[in-house]
This record gives structure tokens, sequence and C-alpha cells, in this order.
């Protein structure tokens, strides 16, 4: 799934959370769905921001992205 795809999931969980009419099972279903889905996006946000820090600018003022070392 995409980092777009998790945070409306996640949008879509905290919404189903906030029901009065959740029964416990199920709350603790999305929960642990929600907390999955976090992680990913996290992932995918940490990812992209690694990405944004390679980005350097070069003495004419233009972008260039270095290579990092993993």
């Amino acid at each position: 799934m995409s980092y777009e795809e998790d945070v409306g999931r996640l949008e879509a969980i905290v919404r189903d959370l906030e029901r009065d009419d959740l029964d416990l099972d199920r709350a603790l279903r999305l929960f642990e769905e929600g907390i999955a889905r976090l992680r990913t996006a996290s992932a995918a946000l940490a990812e992209a921001n690694g990405r944004v820090q390679e980005l350097v600018m070069a003495a004419d003022g233009t972008f260039a992205l270095e290579p990092r070392d993993n």
C-alpha cells in the first residue's frame, strides 16, 4: 500500500474507534491494524525524509541527489 492509502485507512480506523457502539474485540482488531499501518506509514515517511536529505544544492544553484551510504 502507498503512504496515502495507509493514512486514509488510519483515518477510517480512528473514525471507527470513536464510535460508541464498537465492541471490544472489534476495537482491538482495529487498534492492531492501526498500529501496523502506522509503522508502515512511518517507514515510508522516514524513507522520503532520507531522500530529501540527500538533495544538495550545487554551486550553480541547481539541486542534485547525493548517493546514500546504506
